[in-house]
């Protein structure tokens, strides 16, 4: 093994990620070599140092600022394309309604305004998590299952009640009809009289 052989594994060798043989090969090598070890010493120095410093925390309107500010910055550096005729002007409109960003923005407005509507809180800074795409999705998907399940429900509702009202008005047709049946039979005792056809 020559040095620049070893330059390519020393960050595995100094990480212990090297396999038996590969790691007996590097360590032949540093005992003959002053100045790789010195390099493998310096890398184990700089990661001692690096575990000791605290982790940076990034202030947390940074996620908005990229937010906000990575579109204009995009537009700014894209090279305008012009396209002749009704297909290039309308392709040049839907493009960023065909992009997954404005999905996303759209999901987040909507859930903000429902929020915001429901708890009628201040907004907060968004954080990572606030963009996860599956967790929006979740989100979204247990809000249509109970909004389906509470229409389910009040169709249901309205069903019972529709089915009390019907057997409420047959059962008053009912008796309505047994009544008319006893008003039209002759009393016990009358007959008709015999010449009459009705």
């Amino acid at each position: 093994m020559n040095c620049a052989e070893l330059d390519i594994l020393i960050c595995d060798y100094v990480d212990n990620t090297l396999d038996v043989a590969t790691r007996a090969v590097v360590e032949s090598h540093l005992t003959g070599c002053a100045s790789c070890r010195a390099l493998v010493e310096d890398s184990r120095a700089v990661l001692s140092f690096l575990e000791g410093v605290p982790e940076v925390q990034p202030p947390p309107q940074l996620i908005t600022r990229m937010v906000q500010e990575i579109p204009a910055a995009e537009r700014a550096h894209s090279p305008a394309k012009r396209t002749g005729g009704s297909m290039g002007w309308l392709r040049s409109w839907m493009k960023p309604m065909m992009q997954p960003r404005l999905a996303m923005g759209m999901a987040m407005t909507i859930l903000s305004f429902s929020m915001l509507g429901r708890f009628t809180a201040p907004v907060k800074q968004l954080k990572p998590s606030d963009l996860d795409p599956v967790k929006v999705w979740a989100a979204v998907e247990d809000k249509s299952h109970r909004v389906w399940d509470r229409t389910l429900k009040y169709y249901e509702s309205l069903r019972v009640v529709y089915e009390i009202q019907s057997r409420l008005k047959d059962l008053s047709d009912q008796e309505a009809g047994e009544k008319r049946e006893l008003k039209s039979e002759p009393k016990s005792g009358q007959t008709k009289p015999e010449g009459s056809g009705k």
